[in-house]
């Protein structure tokens, strides 16, 4: 059995959830308890919080966990990274008073700065050759200029909404971060092997994400025209119809360049254009 920490509550937890699910991994939908074990695959997910989540793996109470970047580089555990998961995307950024006038990293010299990070803030000060105070809080860093406990922030920055609402602008942005698969480095063999059919499962549902199966019927003399513009992941498929002159054709593209394409490929000469969604991809 392996046993994976998951953030107890908010985006990352539904995010997190919602690719079990996709993993075909089925957990009790009842309420929710501190450990839960999968019914239809050798796993059990611990809900913790997610600054907690590190050190669980790293200590060996979990074997795996889904944590954000952020909090992983923060936390500095003895945990390996075995997989970014590209969801729950967000930054870590520099902020100051909206009416503040600003031109460089230099502007932090003397100054305190508020964060729930500041293990990775201080990495960050040391590589510039900023001497600044760093003020440690739990909770709504935001606030801290607005009722004079800082001059500036360095927290997660996502759609921005929360800096503007305290008036506040990101200046610098220190570190991209995403939701990572992260893993004990004693595991036995056996919890190996659950790990790799997790990441198998893993890789065929964000394979499919943002691709579209696309069909179409190409008249015998555009076949070579409309081949040369599919994007497919190796070479389309052709198939005779029952009508002479014709080929069916499938291919995947990806949905970002779907109507570009599409557009080519009617001028080309393709006819029946269907887009479809596509659940899980085997590469």
């Amino acid at each position: 059995m392996l046993r994976i920490a998951v953030q107890s509550k908010g985006r990352l937890f539904e995010d997190t959830m919602e690719l079990l699910k996709e993993a075909g991994i089925k957990l009790s939908s009842g309420k929710r308890t501190l450990l839960i074990p999968a019914r239809n695959f050798p796993i059990e997910v611990l809900y913790l919080r997610d600054d907690d989540i590190p050190d669980s793996v790293a200590s060996g109470i979990a074997d795996i966990g889904i944590v954000g970047l952020n909090e992983f580089k923060e936390k500095q555990k003895a945990a390996e990274i075995v997989r970014n998961l590209g969801f729950s995307k967000c930054r870590l950024s520099l902020a100051i008073p909206k009416d503040e006038e600003y031109d460089s990293v230099k502007w932090f010299e003397g100054k305190k700065i508020a964060t729930s990070y500041p293990e990775i803030l201080k990495d960050y000060l040391q590589k510039n050759n900023i001497n600044a105070d760093i003020h440690v809080i739990t909770g709504s860093v935001e606030i801290a200029p607005g009722i004079g406990l800082a001059d500036a922030i360095f927290d997660i920055v996502s759609s921005g909404s929360t800096l503007i609402s305290n008036r506040l602008k990101e200046v610098e942005v220190v570190m991209d971060s995403e939701a990572v698969l992260i893993a004990n480095p004693s595991l036995n063999e056996d919890k190996k092997e659950i790990l790799e059919e997790l990441i198998f499962r893993i890789n065929a549902v964000q394979e499919a994400e943002d691709k579209k199966y696309v069909l179409m019927n190409v008249p015998n003399e555009s076949l070579d025209d409309v081949i040369s513009i599919l994007p497919g992941i190796k070479s389309p498929t052709i198939m005779p119809l029952a009508n002479s002159g014709w080929h069916s054709v499938h291919t995947v593209i990806s949905e970002k360049t779907l109507w570009e394409i599409i557009g080519k490929l009617k001028s080309a000469g393709a006819e029946g254009i269907l887009a479809l969604n596509i659940e899980k991809m085997i590469l």
